[in-house]
């Protein structure tokens, strides 16, 4: 029996699909967790709306562990100049270590963790180191966090269980390009003249090969008075940081 042009055709499509289908089968399954690891550069270590390295530059890297059941731990670490603008202190680097977990619900993602701030030699009391719980949800572009310290917050004395509730969302524009608006107000536990609110429009850029770059506009209504550097500056001025990063 002879095959005619439409079967022969026919049979030769069934036979990519098969290809296709036991390729897809047998491709390289999800690994059980990624390694990954990033350093940068900012014009001003802002965070929170406050400047950390007064008004000037600031180096920062960090180490992530991701586990495909939701598991994370991290560790982030920037160069920093506030602390030894204060009596007594003596820090010049905050290393930052957490861990969580995220998953979703239906359409709602969640992500609740803990994340400590460690200032090695700070010297000040109370200690400018802080522990804080959050957690997250997602849905769409936007995202609700709120994070409460379980200590005294950033050396503020008898500021247990002070909060900050944050608003982001991020958007892609398309060609590596992205913008994230953000609000958050920081309430700092019977020290109310030090609470405020921040904002901030960041535009990032993706350079390719791991590299990255942002442009932020930040600013903060905490009071001049109270954040300035020795020199009378207000550290929660409305500014444009810039940023690059290098991930790998």
């Amino acid at each position: 029996m002879k095959y005619s042009s439409f079967s022969k055709l026919a049979v030769a499509a069934a036979v990519v699909v098969v290809s296709a289908n036991a390729l897809a089968q047998t491709k390289a399954p999800e690994p059980d967790y990624t390694l990954s690891f990033n350093a940068g550069a900012v014009t001003d270590y802002r965070y929170r709306g406050i400047s950390q390295s007064r008004l000037k530059p600031a180096l920062q890297g960090g180490v992530d562990f991701a586990h495909k059941s939701g598991f994370y731990l991290g560790a982030w670490g920037s160069t920093i100049k506030w602390i030894k603008d204060i009596p007594g202190g003596d820090a010049s680097v905050e290393v930052d270590v957490y861990g969580g977990y995220k998953g979703t619900v239906g359409d709602i993602g969640y992500d609740v963790g803990l994340l400590t701030y460690q200032y090695p030699s700070n010297n000040l009391t109370p200690s400018a180191n802080t522990t804080e719980v959050y957690g997250a949800v997602t849905a769409g572009p936007a995202t609700l966090k709120y994070s409460q310290s379980t200590t005294n917050l950033f050396g503020f004395a008898n500021s247990k269980n002070s909060y900050y509730l944050d608003l982001s969302a991020g958007f892609d524009l398309g060609n590596g390009w992205n913008v994230t608006p953000h609000i958050g107000y920081q309430s700092v536990k019977n020290n109310s003249a030090f609470s405020y609110t921040d904002y901030a429009v960041t535009v990032g850029k993706d350079l390719g090969n791991g590299l990255s770059a942002s442009a932020a506009l930040v600013g903060t209504d905490a009071d001049k008075a109270l954040y300035v550097t020795p020199a009378g500056k207000f550290t929660g001025r409305t500014a444009l940081v810039l940023g690059i990063k290098y991930s790998f």
